[in-house]
């Protein structure tokens, strides 16, 4: 399962352009707008500055990345454009559809088409995902639509080792049966669970493990079985079709999606009714604030590229009142704000808090969250002299002793983004193939060379899955590592993620580690949509809070996921109510304590 990479903003590294903002002017004395201050340029970030902008506030975006607004493209040494880690787009994403839709693109000119997945092992071809949606088998309950469209695909796991899946369908019926539940899933590990269900250990090995690797970054002995049952379930057997996936069309989703947001937020005036039209012949740093009828007209959206939030400071009152923060040249700033989000990370959190010890005082549910481990990534590229045909555009590996116990994909870029080769190779003219690899889980990689890296992938890695690429050169390679960059969701962890609202009324929480609670959505796992959504359901929580001023309560809407099927949601129910009756008598679930 090829699930989007969760990088947390704080991980990139600088860009070879270098991109700079001005800051915006402060508010006028008096004014009651509401300044907001949004830490981290994520898509939890993005989700929240949109929601605040459009609710009448003015918003501050820092991010440590030279320019979070997707408008200066980032490119290796060698003028070549790069993205860190290859992020999918699955079918039940309908809030980042709804977004793209209303900031006036065309679906078909941002995604590519659905498209199928393979698995491999040193043995050869494991398995391939279908396009649930395009198959000719017609959509059937779930999991039976799974197991009839995907039967002829498996091709060396043997069908009595496909069976046991079925042992999970229990678990998916009793994993949310009430909260206590929840956390004794929660505090056993994935591997265990699998024994407990009789899952064979065939088809964990070639499938399921390198799924989890891949999906949530670790291996079963290392995962929360309730993380990783959420990723089961919403990924794959929530709908026939919920595990079909579709990619960026060219360049990035920074370029392509991040881009037009921001400029959408950054027209928008709040002292009118209409977007301040900017002056293109001149830079965005000798821009000044517009002049209507006397007063200065404030734009709602400043970006903060470069700036590395290092402490928030409470009032008396035990409100967050000032962001202090790095610039690029290593000045220390501050800014003075009524409410904040951080977007953060793990790693993030852990940088913010060390510097707060106020607000480690106040709100210990976020030291605790900056104390949850972190998983290690490297994304790397590759430009081949000669194109490498391969059976499917997105590919896992699976069971390489040279992954060093890392999940592995590569993708064919030259296939998902075939319109215009050129946007591939920079200045250069195009040559071959352009591969797209990420290993996630690398801690054991890490220390290697980029050379290395590479050797591995062109030597080993890449010529097991496809026999051509033995043939084929490199032309040009970058490597990036990314430490601590990916939320790890280990055993028992889920009651140490930071909630969306914490114990400061005006400062909340976004990212797709955060815990939703009663605004709980159907996105689960290391998952674009769900960091999209907390993003917005953080705003709204300051805007239910009051904290913004009755003037500014407008809330964002958040659109569901589909419904459970009704054979999952009468399975529920019935597994519900025969475990309230056994619970009087001492029989609780065999499978968890």
């Amino acid at each position: 399962m090829l699930l989007p990479l969760a990088l947390t903003s704080s991980a990139f590294p600088a860009t070879p352009r270098a991109y700079a903002r001005a800051r915006a002017p402060s508010m006028s004395a008096g004014s009651d707008i509401p300044h907001v201050a949004v830490v981290g340029a994520g898509w939890g970030g993005w989700g929240a500055a949109k929601a605040l902008v459009e609710n009448g506030c003015r918003v501050t975006l820092l991010d440590s990345l030279p320019d979070p607004t997707g408008k200066t493209p980032y490119l290796t040494p060698s003028g070549k454009p790069f993205e860190a880690g290859t992020r999918g787009f699955w079918k039940d994403y309908p809030n980042i559809e709804a977004l793209v839709k209303s900031l006036g693109l065309r679906e078909q000119d941002v995604f590519t088409p659905f498209t199928n997945s393979s698995f491999y092992s040193p043995d050869g071809l494991e398995a391939t995902a279908p396009v649930f949606s395009e198959s000719a088998f017609p959509e059937l309950p779930s999991p039976l639509g799974q197991v009839v469209a995907t039967f002829a695909l498996f091709e060396r796991i043997p069908v009595p080792d496909r069976v046991t899946m079925l042992g999970l369908l229990y678990a998916m019926l009793d994993y949310t049966r009430d909260e206590k539940t929840f956390e004794a899933y929660d505090r056993m590990t994935a591997h265990e669970l699998f024994i407990r269900m009789g899952i064979s250990e065939r088809l964990v090995r070639d499938f399921i493990r390198p799924t989890l690797l891949v999906g949530l970054f670790k291996p079963p002995e290392e995962l929360s079985a309730a993380v990783a049952m959420e990723l089961l379930y919403f990924y794959a057997l929530a709908h026939q079709t919920s595990f079909d996936v579709r990619w960026i069309k060219s360049r990035s989703i920074a370029e392509l999606i991040v881009a037009p947001l921001s400029e959408y937020l950054a027209s928008l005036d709040l002292a009118a009714s209409s977007p301040v039209i900017p002056d293109k012949s001149s830079s965005a740093k000798d821009a000044s604030p517009p002049v209507k009828d006397g007063e200065l007209s404030y734009a709602a959206l400043t970006v903060l590229g470069g700036s590395r939030v290092t402490a928030l400071d409470l009032d008396e009152e035990g409100r967050v009142a000032r962001i202090r923060y790095c610039t690029r040249n290593g000045k220390d700033e501050s800014l003075d704000v009524d409410a904040c989000v951080l977007a953060l990370g793990a790693r993030g959190m852990k940088a913010v808090m060390g510097g707060s010890p106020r607000l480690a005082r106040r709100a210990p549910e976020l030291s605790a969250a900056s104390a949850l481990p972190s998983i290690d990534v490297i994304a790397c590229r590759i430009w081949l002299d000669r194109v490498v045909p391969t059976r499917t555009p997105a590919n896992v590996f699976s069971r390489f002793s040279a992954l060093r116990g890392a999940g592995g994909t590569f993708f064919m870029l030259d296939q998902l983004q075939d319109e215009d080769p050129q946007l591939l190779w920079g200045d250069e003219t195009p040559q071959g193939s352009v591969v797209a690899c990420d290993f996630y889980n690398a801690g054991g990689l890490i220390p290697l060379s980029d050379d290395d890296i590479v050797e591995i992938l062109m030597k080993e890695l890449l010529p097991a899955a496809v026999p051509e690429f033995r043939r084929a050169v490199v032309v040009d390679s970058f490597v990036q590592r990314y430490p601590g960059a990916v939320t790890w969701f280990s055993p028992g962890s889920f009651k140490n993620r930071p909630p969306l609202q914490t114990s400061v009324r005006n400062l909340v929480c976004a990212g797709d580690w955060v815990r939703m609670g009663e605004r709980e959505h159907g996105a689960k796992g290391l998952c674009q949509e769900r960091a999209y959504v907390s993003g917005l359901e953080a705003a709204n929580a300051l805007a239910r809070s009051g904290v913004l001023g009755p003037a500014y309560s407008q809330q964002h809407e958040v659109i569901p996921i589909r419904e459970d099927e009704p054979q999952v949601v009468l399975g529920r129910a019935i597994n519900k109510g025969i475990m309230k009756a056994l619970n009087p008598l001492g029989l609780a679930s065999p499978w968890v304590r």
